[in-house]
C-alpha cells in the first residue's frame, strides 16, 4: 500500500501517512498521537536482483540535455515521437511507467514503482515484454533504474528544465489505470516547487501541471512541446475540491541521482547513522520529554559517527551547527546538504539536560 501514498498526498500529509488498510480514524489519530513515524538515515533499499551497489554500467556516459530541440506542430508529433520510448511496467502489486534512457535497455522510473516488487514485467510500445534484470532505487528521491536484456531500443530525447516557462504546454504519457500507453495534455502550473510526501521525505524542484495524472503514470515522462523528456511524474494531489495538481521531479535535479544509479549502484550522501522520530507536544507529553519539537533518535548504528560522538536511542537533536532542528526530515536534509569529512555540532537533550555532540560526517554505506 505504500504505493498509494504518490497518489493520495492531500491535507492529510502534515499529520500522517496511512502505510495500511483497514484502520479507523482513531485508530490512525491514536498511533500518531503516541508516535511519529519513524525517518531512517539513508532510506533501505527496494529488493533488487543483485546487491544494489553494484554498478549497472561503470563507463555509462549520460545522454544530452541541452533542451535545444525544435518545437513540435501539435501533440500528436509529441506523442510519435516519444510514446516509442515510453514503457508499461508491471509488478505483483500495481501497475507503473517508465522511458528509456539507453537504447541497451535501461529504463526510468519512480522508486515507488518498484520498490519491493519480487518480478518486474516491462512492455515495451512495439508489444514485446522482458523481466527486469537489474533493478537499482532511491528512495529518498522516489528514483529508480531497470534493466532488461534487449538492445537498439528508442531512447528518449532529455530537455533541460530550467528553460521551463509558466504556461508552457506539456505531455504525460504513461500507463494510466494499468491499461496500456496513453497521453495527457496540459501546462506547467508551476515550478520549484517542494513538496511533503511522508514523514521524512519531501521532493524538491517538482514541476506542477494540471495535465490529468492518473495511477499507472508514475515513472512515466513529462515532456515538452520539442518531445524531450522534462520531468518524471511522481505524484498527483487527490483530494475534494483541488483538481489539476500533479507534479513530476524535474530532469535537472534526477539526471543527478540517475547517474550515480547506473554508474555507481546507488547514491553517494553524507552519513550520520541514525533513525529518527519526529517530536511534537503531543509525542513529548506522553513520552515525558524536555522539549516539544525535534529528531528523536530511535536507533543508532553502530561504529557510525553518530556513534562514535555519544548519541543514544531517546535522544531528541534540536540543533545542528547553529540551526534549529524541528523535526527528523530538517535534520536528514541538513546532513545531506553537507560534505563528507565535515564536522558537525549537534545539540541534544538527553532527559533534562541539554548536551552538545561533534561528529565527523563519512559516506554512506552502499545498501544491500
Amino acid at each position: 500500500m505504500t504505493k498509494l501514498k504518490y497518489i493520495l498526498v492531500g491535507f492529510l500529509l502534515s499529520l500522517f501517512v496511512v502505510l495500511g488498510s483497514g484502520c479507523t480514524w482513531m485508530d490512525i489519530v491514536g498511533s500518531w498521537l503516541m508516535q511519529e513515524p519513524e525517518v531512517q538515515e539513508p532510506p533501505a533499499a527496494s529488493i533488487p536482483t543483485q546487491p544494489a551497489a553494484n554498478p549497472i554500467d561503470p563507463a555509462w556516459q549520460p545522454p544530452p540535455c541541452d533542451g535545444d530541440g525544435l518545437p513540435l506542430p501539435d501533440f500528436v508529433d509529441v506523442v510519435a515521437k516519444v510514446k516509442p520510448a515510453v514503457v508499461a511496467i508491471q509488478t505483483e502489486v500495481g501497475a507503473g511507467s517508465g522511458w528509456i534512457i539507453e537504447e541497451d535497455g535501461i529504463i526510468v522510473t519512480n522508486n515507488h514503482v518498484v520498490s519491493g516488487a519480487k518480478e518486474i514485467a516491462i512492455l515495451l510500445d512495439d508489444g514485446r515484454t522482458f523481466p527486469s534484470q537489474e533493478v537499482r532505487t532511491d528512495p529518498l528521491t522516489d528514483l529508480a533504474v531497470v534493466t532488461i536484456g534487449v538492445q537498439d531500443l528508442p531512447a528518449a530525447d532529455i530537455g533541460d528544465s530550467s528553460k521551463l516557462r509558466l504556461g508552457e504546454p506539456v505531455a504525460v504519457i504513461g500507463n494510466a489505470l494499468g491499461e496500456g500507453i496513453s497521453m495527457t495534455g496540459g501546462w506547467v502550473s508551476q515550478i520549484e516547487v517542494t513538496l511533503p510526501v511522508s514523514a521524512g521525505q519531501t521532493l524538491d524542484d517538482l514541476i506542477r501541471t494540471d495535465a490529468a495524472i492518473n495511477p499507472g503514470n508514475s515513472g512515466g515522462p513529462l515532456v515538452n512541446m520539442a518531445g524531450e523528456v522534462i520531468g518524471i511524474t511522481s505524484v498527483k494531489i487527490a483530494q475534494v475540491g483541488v483538481e489539476g495538481f500533479g507534479y513530476a521531479i524535474s530532469i535537472n535535479t534526477a539526471k543527478d541521482v540517475i547517474d550515480q544509479l547506473i554508474v555507481r549502484g546507488y547514491v553517494l550522501r553524507t552519513y550520520l547513522g541514525v533513525r529518527l522520530s519526529d517530536v511534537n507536544p503531543i509525542v513529548a507529553f506522553f513520552n515525558n520529554l524536555s522539549v516539544d519539537k525535534g529528531a528523536m533518535v530511535t536507533f543508532v548504528s553502530p561504529d557510525s559517527p553518530a556513534d562514535e560522538a555519544g548519541l543514544k536511542e531517546g535522544d531528541v537533536i534540536v540543533g545542528l551547527d547553529d540551526e534549529g532542528i524541528a523535526n527528523g526530515r530538517e535534520l536528514i536534509e541538513g546532513i545531506h546538504s553537507r560534505q563528507i569529512g565535515q564536522e558537525v555540532k549537534i545539540v541534544y537533550w538527553r532527559g533534562n539536560t541539554e548536551y552538545t555532540a561533534y561528529a565527523t560526517l563519512v559516506e554512506s554505506p552502499p545498501p544491500y
